[in-house]
């Protein structure tokens, strides 16, 4: 068998509007639920699974790869709502990057995860 990620435990305030933002922000079915999660889908397979956890919250990352239509209408639904987004990590460069051949940008969750959406995987 080869070796696969399953999922990934996402820490949040608000698993609900978490795992919400998520799939509104990306264009994905509803959260479901599982346990004590609110549980986002992807289509390889993956899941983040959101959970709620008292005080502060340490900021990870997230990247996700997606087709160039996709990052047309995600980069619409940020625009929407009124989100700012970098070409960069670092958040030097407002906007979008062509890294790779590609478009990519990154973008906060509402608990402070660096999101990223990306439409050629790094190395091109």
């Amino acid at each position: 068998m080869a070796i696969e990620l399953n999922h990934t435990i996402v820490y949040t305030h608000d698993k609900r509007a978490g795992a919400r933002f998520v799939s509104d922000v990306l264009g994905l079915p509803e959260p479901g639920t599982f346990g004590p999660f609110a549980v986002v889908e992807l289509a390889n397979g993956v899941s983040l699974d959101f959970m709620d956890v008292d005080g502060e919250i340490v900021s990870q990352h997230y990247a996700f790869l997606i087709s160039e239509d996709e990052f047309d209408a995600v980069a619409e639904r940020l625009r929407e709502r009124g989100l700012p987004t970098w070409a960069d990590p670092g958040r030097r460069s407002p906007g979008f990057n062509t890294n790779d051949g590609g478009r990519g940008l990154y973008f906060d969750s509402p608990e402070g995860h660096n999101l990223e959406v990306l439409t050629v995987p790094y190395g091109g």
